[in-house]
């Protein structure tokens, strides 16, 4: 176990230092936020919990205490508000953002930088621009949290583990995502005759509901901020789960944004697509055969995106 410093003490950044606490995953976690107090409250409330779990220390800090982190998560920006899109708060989160890569990656150099702030896939794409450190360093957390809601429907609707499920969301995490259909599993069988071969083929609907799924997993957040006022905690869990597998190190397969070079037809522009992750943050993109009307979904994400970056001050 190392250290984890979370920049932005706020809903998602607390919920991440207690999750990584909760699950063992660091044994220094640091709590930095420009409202110091609001740090320290969140970190002192975290850490006296310790004893129920793996031995780690929890505490508030500055930029400077995130030296010597394996890993920078960065929650850090105004929030989504009802009725926003994530791609509403682009510039005054870029404005956030540069300051903090001013200010933290002149502490912690090494680290594997971890963006969660949305727009995700806008903010991966700016750090990449002004922090200046290698690609392999910066994940953003991209669409691993669309691909959780994926996965969880389809085990619902398919009456099988969600760790059996194979199928994943790219893009934008956002409304250009979509799910390459032509890729998806259930243990082992293609999506659409996995039912056929289930010992649970009486219990399971499926009509190839694609656009239904899809349109779920896109409002899963806007539901969620609509009835409680923000999302959280399954972010929390998936930034964790993104931590975990780089302290790993064997390498797992993430829908994390990236930067684009060209692969698919794709270029400088960061979004989600698999790629593997270890101890060296992004060790290289998996290049899954794509129908060409996934291919074409990918490059409307990325034409979106696009258009965003034009608008925005670098």
């Amino acid at each position: 176990m190392g250290k984890i410093s979370v920049i932005g003490a706020g809903n998602v950044g607390a919920t991440i230092a207690n999750d990584l606490m909760v699950q063992g995953v660091a044994s220094e976690i640091v709590l930095i936020d420009i409202n110091k107090q609001k740090a320290m409250g969140e970190a002192l409330d975290i850490y006296q919990g310790a004893p129920f779990h793996s031995p780690a220390i929890v505490r508030s800090g500055d930029y400077e205490d995130a030296a010597g982190s394996d890993i920078v998560v960065i929650t850090c920006g105004i929030a989504r508000k009802p009725g926003m899109t994530r791609l509403d708060l682009a510039q005054t989160n870029v404005n956030i953002l540069k300051d903090v890569a001013k200010n933290v990656v002149q502490h912690a150099p090494k680290a594997i930088y971890v963006i969660v702030s949305n727009p995700v896939d806008i903010l991966t794409y700016v750090f990449h621009k002004v922090s200046g450190l290698p690609e392999h360093q910066i994940v953003g957390s991209g669409t691993i949290l669309d691909t959780s809601r994926l996965q969880s429907e389809l085990a619902r609707r398919f009456c099988i583990s969600p760790k059996n499920v194979h199928a994943h969301v790219y893009g934008e995490h956002g409304d250009s995502s979509f799910v390459p259909w032509s890729l998806a599993t259930i243990a082992n069988n293609h999506l659409d005759v996995y039912k056929e071969n289930s010992p649970d083929k009486e219990r399971i609907v499926w009509n190839r509901d694609y656009e239904e799924v899809e349109t779920f997993v896109k409002k899963s957040g806007a539901i969620v901020i609509e009835n409680k006022g923000a999302t959280f905690y399954a972010v929390a869990m998936s930034v964790c789960h993104i931590c975990k597998c780089i302290y790993n190190g064997a390498g797992t397969a993430l829908t994390i944004s990236t930067m684009m070079h060209g692969e698919y037809g794709v270029e400088d522009v960061c979004l989600s697509t698999l790629a593997l992750v270890d101890r060296t943050g992004v060790r290289g993109k998996i290049l899954n055969k794509l129908t060409d009307e996934e291919v074409a979904k990918l490059h409307a994400s990325a034409d979106k995106l696009k258009s965003v970056i034009a608008q925005i001050e670098l």
